[in-house]
């Protein structure tokens, strides 16, 4: 049913401003546990997982599942989580405590990030769910202002069936850590509103022995049918009325892009909306139909003529290759005004046709909303981040998003079997063959060609260079392998930071496995040498190196830091993450 959807777009578009400001902000809590994280740490590890939660045991679901730990603090929570089978990402704002937590419990199975509350960012980028949502002794450091905000954000990453636990402090505050007052039943009108079912509530005693603090503690689970965004997706594959298959084609853009270049997506202001670049946009739309222009099926009754389909389009495909539509790519000459050209008159078919006709079921309001930029000729141009924000801001619902980056596995199957019969419906008197629709409407994955960095590490060997296996930490001779860290028959990105050079032994034993965390973390003294060696210190790979990963892994892009190699392994190990929960991939370890 679409009420649901349509509920949940309502909530997020009309959250309620406060009256008043708050009276502390979130680094003044950040500052206050900074400066006491010594003292502190201590003693959060004297009380047991048990002793604090044992009310809750009960209530925890089955491992292996995610759970975020939102202010992880001493990290004694988190590492229960961990070692009893839960994959666990910690949040923790207070560099200082974030370091004792990691040096007290560096478990693999941990991932920390350095994240606080209302904004999440760092978590929302990086495309995870969690079955189970930590709040211990957090909730009283929100200023009243951010909470309608914050919760929101923390539904908006829980799986379907998932659970969230929140301490309440009751209780004098501490002046050098600013708090508020915290009552239950503002968490109970907060689940109401996002429609969390309240499974228990109970108050305890202090397990530190402070008599003048007490506790309640309130256990909420999200319904399996929640807030998701599938029935308007369903909506506008299978019901919206088409007169072109342009509504089918932009869905499927958006569900590759929310896929495979998340790393390129900002959230609004008010957290309702996540905006791409416009120019990722029509990127991906003219290699969506690259193929199909080649082999003339019309995608409109009754020609194969496009209103993109100009002289830069035309140009681009008889004089380049589908495979340099990437980013990172560098052009120039005819080959950059081509791509402008068809890039801009794209982005203008895109905006005036199926933008404007994607509506919500009974409405004309669009679904999705545009803004083109003016885009000058260049003859040179990089496919990176600037160049594709040139072209305008494109804007999607952030229900719809997020529904887009999960289920992206089960949407483009759905939209291009649709496809197939739109087309077929166009060519009633002379239908091409289904399999030349369907072999037409694959997307051209990135080439599988490790040529590049086998030549990278060649090179490095005639430097002198000492290369080892990144799994193993044998020396590698003359004889070697290139892995895909990620497997590419699950997750095909061919990108310089996810290429690592193996022996054959470990390449054959990994196969199409996915490293586990401990594997990973075995090896990253080994990666991180190999990137630095191989591209860091070689520009222009440095570029394509950083482009790549922003692009690919979103919770780089989340940190607005400058990127570094450490920064990029944290982002591969999140993407473990995701692919393992997305696609339950076999864990290796060697």
């Amino acid at each position: 049913m679409y009420d649901l959807c349509d509920r949940m777009l309502l909530l997020l578009a009309c959250e309620p401003v406060p009256n008043k400001g708050p009276d502390f902000t979130v680094p003044q809590v950040v500052s206050g546990y900074d400066a006491e994280a010594r003292d502190l740490a201590p003693d959060y590890e004297s009380v047991s997982f048990e002793t604090v939660h044992g009310d809750m045991l009960d209530l925890l679901p089955e491992a292996p599942c995610n759970v975020l730990d939102v202010g992880a603090g001493s990290g004694r929570d988190s590492a229960w989580f961990a070692a009893n089978g839960y994959s666990v990402v910690a949040v923790e704002p207070s560099s200082e405590m974030r370091g004792a937590a990691q040096e007290a419990h560096g478990d693999a199975n941990i991932k920390w990030f350095n994240a606080q509350l209302p904004a999440l960012e760092q978590v929302i980028r990086s495309k995870l769910t969690f079955d189970l949502i930590w709040l211990s002794a957090v909730w009283m450091h929100v200023p009243p202002n951010d909470r309608h905000r914050a919760f929101r954000k923390l539904v908006s990453v829980m799986s379907p069936g998932a659970s969230m636990m929140v301490s309440l402090r009751q209780g004098p505050p501490i002046p050098t850590r600013p708090m508020h007052q915290v009552r239950s039943d503002e968490i109970e009108k907060l689940a109401h509103e996002y429609g969390l079912q309240v499974v228990r509530n109970r108050k305890r005693d202090d397990a530190r022995g402070r008599a003048d603090v007490r506790w309640e503690v309130v256990w909420l689970r999200l319904p399996d049918d929640g807030t998701n965004a599938l029935p308007l997706l369903r909506h506008v594959v299978f019901n919206d009325r088409k007169s072109a298959t342009y509504k089918l084609a932009l869905l499927r853009v958006l569900v590759r892009i929310a896929d495979s270049a998340s790393g390129l997506s900002r959230e609004s202001q008010d957290g309702t909306h996540v905006q791409i670049p416009l120019g990722l946009v029509a990127l991906y739309w003219i290699r969506t139909f690259w193929p199909l222009v080649e082999r003339k099926i019309p995608q409109l009754p009754g020609t194969t003529n496009m209103s993109f389909v100009k002289e830069g389009f035309k140009a681009l495909m008889s004089k380049d290759s589908i495979h340099s539509l990437r980013v990172g790519e560098t052009m120039q000459g005819e080959r950059a005004t081509n791509l402008i050209k068809a890039m801009r008159d794209t982005a203008g078919s895109i905006l005036s046709m199926p933008t404007t006709f994607t509506t919500y079921p009974g409405s004309d309001d669009q679904v999705f909303k545009g803004e083109r930029s003016t885009k000058r000729l260049f003859d040179r141009v990089r496919i990176d981040e600037e160049f594709l924000w040139s072209f305008g801001t494109y804007s999607i619902p952030a229900n719809l998003w997020r529904a887009m980056s999960r289920y992206a596995v089960w949407i483009e199957p759905a939209i291009l079997t649709e496809w197939t019969q739109v087309m077929l419906s166009f060519q009633k008197d002379n239908p091409t063959p289904l399999e030349d629709h369907q072999l037409a409407l694959r997307w051209l994955e990135p080439l599988h060609d490790t040529s590049f960095v086998r030549q990278r590490v060649k090179s490095l060997h005639e430097s002198g260079k000492k290369l080892h296996c990144v799994w193993s930490g044998d020396q590698l001779k003359q004889t070697f392998a290139i892995d895909h860290c990620l497997p590419f028959a699950a997750w095909p990105c061919n990108d310089l930071w996810n290429l690592l050079p193996s022996s054959a032994k470990a390449n054959n034993t990994k196969s199409d496995r996915l490293p586990s965390p401990a594997a990973l973390e075995s090896a990253k003294p080994r990666i991180l040498d190999w990137w630095d060696a191989a591209y860091l210190q070689h520009e222009p790979l440095a570029r394509r190196f950083t482009d790549e990963s922003l692009s690919a892994l979103s919770s780089i892009a989340a940190e607005n830091k400058p990127v570094t190699a450490e920064s990029v392994f944290e982002g591969l190990m999140v993407q473990q993450m995701v692919l393992k929960r997305d696609q339950q991939l076999e864990e290796w370890t060697p």
